[in-house]
């Protein structure tokens, strides 16, 4: 059951003009974008850490995940490569509902998302909570594909959709903003849309 949506202005459908970033187009598609081929993710093995560092705080099975508390989102997302999709529906646990149920708060201000596929993106703490992020696993009511992530993925709706990394396996908090896969290839390190940050001194 969702119990809890995430925060933020709603936008009218048809205020187009507003909800397209500088230097954006609006697709009705939702092109696949990744550095290599779809990791193969079991979820009777698939596993969900929290880490400071190499030190592991909690981990969690596919069936404990799926038990945590519910949050549904609905809006617009928005990728470097310039492409926004208007209206999409996700679902999943909040970072802060992962945070509560490890019974801690954030043991320090950045973080680097780890997926199966060995990639790795950065992010400070404060734009994951308060309502702003989640871990998802479905997209439009359906378990979100593997091309788009699935099973499980960081959405992070207000930054460039490369920070909402796919097959998401945990979250590593980090003492420093550490550079993450595409961070050390010349994208920007905080990446918003609004501020066209897409590379490094944007």
């Amino acid at each position: 059951m969702v119990t809890r949506g995430f925060v933020g202005r709603r936008r009218a459908p048809g205020d187009t003009g507003t909800r397209l970033p500088p230097g954006q187009y609006l697709t009705q598609d939702f092109p696949i974008l990744q550095i290599g081929p779809n990791p193969e993710v079991d979820l009777a093995t698939w596993r969900f850490t929290l880490r400071e560092g190499a030190r592991p705080i909690k981990s969690w099975t596919w069936q404990e995940f799926e038990a945590l508390p519910r949050t549904a989102w609905h809006g617009d997302i928005h990728c470097v490569t310039k492409w926004s999709k208007f209206d999409t529906a996700w679902e999943g646990v909040s970072v802060d509902d992962l945070l509560a149920d490890a019974g801690i708060a954030a043991p320090t201000d950045y973080l680097l998302a780890e997926g199966y596929d060995d990639y790795t993106t950065n992010l400070p703490v404060a734009d994951l909570v308060g309502g702003q992020a989640m871990i998802a696993t479905r997209y439009a009511g359906a378990p979100i594909e593997p091309d788009h992530g699935g099973p499980a993925r960081l959405f992070v709706p207000h930054l460039y959709f490369w920070k909402s990394a796919k097959w998401l396996k945990g979250l590593r908090f980090t003492r420093k903003d550490e550079a993450g896969f595409w961070e050390m290839r010349g994208y920007h390190m905080y990446g918003d849309p609004w501020r066209e940050q897409r590379y490094t001194g944007d």
